[in-house]
């Protein structure tokens, strides 16, 4: 990302009676001047596993110039490194500092001029990454998407932010309960999803003044962050009191076996033992570089602590069960204006009575990436086809589930090794990311809200690993273009939005005259496709954020392959995915054990003598 410009644009900030100084964007050109204040304060950490406090106030001059620093995690290869398998070289310099009590900060991206009344929706991002990652990253810098709003006439800003992570964020057991309990603190764990819900409670005060609107935010996040805000969707202060409008949630890594405190708290015991301490106290006077280092190796999530989430919440991570004939029909129809008087938008003051039924409030797009399961591309290589249906019989205890399971993913002892990785991650990704992704989705459709399917099939562009979507939307990622595609191929035809196939056809059924080339089959992406697939994403986003509907509701939105995007229908989405296979082998197993086959399979399997097990 090029450096900013010199120019520095500065905004009183009345509210939290500060100036704010900031940077001229780089991607601001004399049609589109962008503005950006980076590293805001919006919370303090009292002490660790603590839940952080809302800033309203902040000196009269506040120096946003610079990102803030980011929550203690792992330092080996970079997290751009692995995110898309770029070099040292590939990716911009940046270097961080580490700090777990100041790495509560946002990053706000916006078109110049705005004033208190200009009333311009929000779109806050919540990273991904698990125990990895921050939203400061040049990765999720918001100028290219704000820039597009502009040119489209349908200006947002974008905020990106850090949060705690890894154990800072996440840490749960009967002890630390205990002791947050006796400090006055509700619930245990969850410091992370604290901090993102305090983050939006902070946009929702002081965002006007940078010329946003409180009632008109849309969050939207990728993986781990995409499965935080379904977190928020099902929380009970978001039933409650509801403090953002729509959500996009983007290849989310779904969890339905989130663990209760008492099951949470054998890895804090552990991590405990290596440090060999024994109370709280002696815990949080461990140095943030030791307890990273020391923290046994596991990612940690969310718990069900008893007071974060809804009852019965992991309800709507279940498969749809067929609705009841004298059930109401309820509409699906598109957003309403930003400012019309709607539920999802209500003032977040306004309170109603709890909500016995577990549901979405929020009109939201969800999808997934083909490429999703590339994640857990490392220890997926380590199987064999005789380790893997040894594992399966082993997780499922019975031949005959594990047997059409196997079947339904063309895995058997005699698979070839060359063969067996991609099966395993086809497995891994239909269980851990698109299956659970649908049942989200059709759950959500029940509810009666405006819930837009999308599917992402884009190839990556060069030197792009798996999150090819990400590349895409933020318009950040280094690549060299290819050669113009081949005159056949489907890269070079107009596969415009309003293109569609009849019910009854297959989309593998299409053919194109290659002239006897099949170097097309298998292109780089040129920039054709790139420039295509990112446009049409970002306005399709910022169309929601703008309260529009993105597509039609009763069709499925496809990026790629190959340049392709526009609406479908619900047939052609089945073909993209394993649809019928989810069907068959997936739902007689259940959610529970389904989520166990892939895990267990993501995690690899056990390393014996340096040899595959």
């Amino acid at each position: 990302m090029p450096a900013p410009c010199d120019t520095q644009p500065a905004l009183l900030h009345r509210g939290l009676g500060t100036t704010f100084y900031g940077i001229q964007h780089a991607a601001s050109t004399p049609e589109t001047p962008i503005h950006q204040y980076r590293g805001i304060k919006y919370a303090s950490i009292p002490a660790r596993f603590r839940q952080s406090h809302l800033l309203t106030t902040l000196p009269p001059k506040t120096e946003a110039s610079h990102y803030g620093p980011i929550c203690p995690q792992p330092q080996k290869k970079s997290f751009e490194e692995e995110l898309f398998a770029l070099g040292r070289d590939d990716v911009p310099h940046q270097v961080p500092e580490q700090n777990e009590f100041e790495c509560l900060n946002l990053n706000i991206t916006c078109p110049a001029g705005l004033t208190s009344q200009s009333r311009v929706p929000v779109m806050l991002w919540v990273h991904g990454g698990g125990d990895k990652g921050y939203g400061s990253s040049w990765i999720y810098d918001g100028g290219s998407i704000v820039r597009k709003s502009m040119l489209i006439e349908k200006p947002v800003i974008v905020v990106t932010f850090n949060f705690r992570i890894g154990l800072f964020g996440f840490a749960a057991s009967s002890l630390i309960r205990d002791d947050n309990k006796a400090a006055g603190d509700i619930g245990v764990g969850n410091y992370g999803l604290h901090d993102q819900r305090t983050a939006m409670e902070w946009i929702h005060r002081f965002i006007r003044e940078f010329g946003g609107d409180p009632g008109n935010v849309t969050i939207f996040g990728e993986s781990s962050g995409a499965a935080d805000i379904l977190f928020h969707l099902l929380s009970k202060s978001n039933d409650l009191r509801p403090i953002f409008h729509r959500a996009i949630i983007q290849s989310a890594i779904i969890d339905h076996t989130i663990p209760d405190v008492g099951s949470a708290g054998w890895h804090i015991s552990r991590v405990m033992a290596s440090l060999d301490v024994s109370t709280v106290e002696e815990l949080r006077a461990v140095s943030s570089e030791k307890l990273v280092k020391n923290s046994c190796g596991s990612t940690l999530r969310a718990v069900d602590d008893g007071h974060f989430f809804l009852p019965d919440w992991r309800t709507h991570l279940l498969p749809e069960e067929p609705a009841p004939s004298s059930s109401r029909h309820h509409s699906t129809s598109g957003l309403q204006p930003p400012h019309a008087d709607r539920r999802s938008s209500r003032s977040p003051s306004r309170t109603r009575p709890h909500s016995t039924k577990t549901s979405i409030h929020q009109p939201l797009i969800i999808g997934d990436a083909g490429s999703a399961s590339l994640a857990w591309s490392l220890p997926a290589s380590l199987w064999t086809s005789q380790a893997v249906v040894r594992r399966l019989n082993a997780i499922c205890q019975s031949i005959t589930k594990a047997s059409l399971l196997l079947s339904c993913y063309d895995i058997c002892i005699s698979t070839p090794d060359d063969e067996i990785v991609d099966r395993v991650l086809d497995l891994i990704g239909d269980t851990r990311v698109a299956w659970p992704t649908e049942c989200v989705a059709s759950r959500s459709r029940r509810a009666g809200h405006g819930v837009w399917r999308y599917v992402f099939d884009q190839e990556a562009p060069a030197g792009v690993g798996h999150k090819a979507d990400l590349a895409y939307l933020f318009d950040n990622v280094p690549h060299p273009f290819a050669s113009s595609p081949p005159s056949g191929s489907p890269a070079a035809l107009d596969f415009c939005d309003s293109f569609d196939l009849d019910d009854d056809a297959d989309e593998h059924d299409l053919k194109f005259d290659s002239d006897g080339d099949d170097e097309w089959m298998d292109p780089p992406v040129d920039e054709w496709a790139y420039t295509r697939v990112r446009d049409t994403m970002q306005e399709r986003w910022i169309a929601f954020a703008n309260g529009e509907e993105p597509w039609r509701s009763d069709k499925v939105y496809v990026f790629g392959p190959e340049g392709e995007v526009g609406e479908r229908s619900r047939q052609i989405f089945e073909g993209r995915r394993r649809w019928a296979v989810w069907k068959d082998a997936l739902e007689p197993l259940g959610m529970q054990l389904v989520q166990k086959v892939g895990v267990e399979l993501s995690r690899g399997p056990p390393i014996k003598s340096g040899q595959k097990y």
